[in-house]
């Protein structure tokens, strides 16, 4: 008795089984765009370096850093002024504890662009150290000392096991022996410059080239504080509210209000004639 044979299903071509190839290239594309040596593991200890000489955590770091908040810092004749932009606290939040410049010392003000929380230790330790230095040394340390020590703290959180790297820069204003403003920026790798004008975290870029075209040397104090407001103004929407701006100056700091810093404000903003302008040109 013959049986009747149920038809076979077509299992169908190659084609049909396997994926789009559309979809898979894009896929095999980005993997080939993610490194070799972080897929072997080295992004994971920080006392490694990859074959081709990167340290990626403290890469990873300096990323953190440029999504911080925009920090400007410009250096003029007799003063150092620092401009920061402040984000947007919650209504029943008391706007007090939320600093983004910080005092060092007496004279010596820091400004930081990445997490806040390591900020907070990192200047804690800076203002101990500050305090030893007063005490053996019977004077107060220059903003140089205190560059190189947040420089050599920052460093030696990358090359040991067991911890990681600050994710934060720094922009710190004071005077040296000589009694002239200086400007000095360090990074999580522990590196520390002298700066003129410069600055730091999220569209840092746009700042720096536009601090390039407009610096003059020996500016008067209210034109370095001119100069560091424009170039916050370049890449925010800024008001008395969500600018925090110090003046480093011989005597101290000067800390400027939200009603002093308004109508400056105002005065600087030329958002509208930018609008007007790319109308024109359309």
């Amino acid at each position: 008795r013959s049986r009747s044979r149920k038809p076979r299903r077509s299992r169908g071509s190659l084609s049909d089984r396997s994926p789009d190839r559309s979809a898979v290239l894009p896929r095999r594309a980005r993997a080939a765009q993610h490194s070799l040596a972080a897929m072997s593991g080295y992004d994971r200890a920080i006392t490694v370096f990859s074959p081709d000489g990167h340290l990626f955590q403290v890469e990873y770091a300096l990323e953190a850093v440029r999504k911080g908040t925009t920090t400007v810092g410009v250096r003029g004749k007799d003063c150092v002024v620092l401009a920061v932009e402040k984000r947007a606290t919650p209504k029943l939040q008391d706007p007090r504890t939320i600093r983004k410049i910080l005092t060092v010392d007496n004279d010596i003000a820091l400004a930081f662009a990445g997490l806040n929380a390591d900020a907070r230790v990192l200047v804690n330790k800076t203002r101990i150290e500050c305090q030893s230095y007063r005490l053996n040394v019977e004077d107060s340390p220059t903003v140089d000392y205190v560059a190189r020590f947040i420089a050599r703290t920052q460093q030696k959180y990358t090359h040991r096991g067991g911890v990681r790297p600050f994710g934060i820069s720094t922009l710190l204003g004071g005077f040296n022996t000589d009694g002239k403003p200086e400007l000095y920026q360090t990074d999580p790798a522990g590196t520390y410059y002298a700066w003129k004008a410069t600055a730091i975290g999220k569209n840092s870029k746009s700042v720096v080239d536009f601090l390039e075209k407009k610096y003059t040397e020996d500016l008067e104090e209210d034109a370095t504080l001119r100069l560091a407001l424009k170039g916050l103004l370049e890449v925010t929407e800024a008001s008395g509210k969500n600018i925090e701006v110090v003046i480093v100056q011989k005597s101290g700091l000067k800390w400027m209000k939200e009603e002093e810093l308004d109508p400056l404000l105002k005065e600087l903003d030329d958002t509208a004639e930018k609008i007007a302008k790319l109308k024109e040109q359309q």
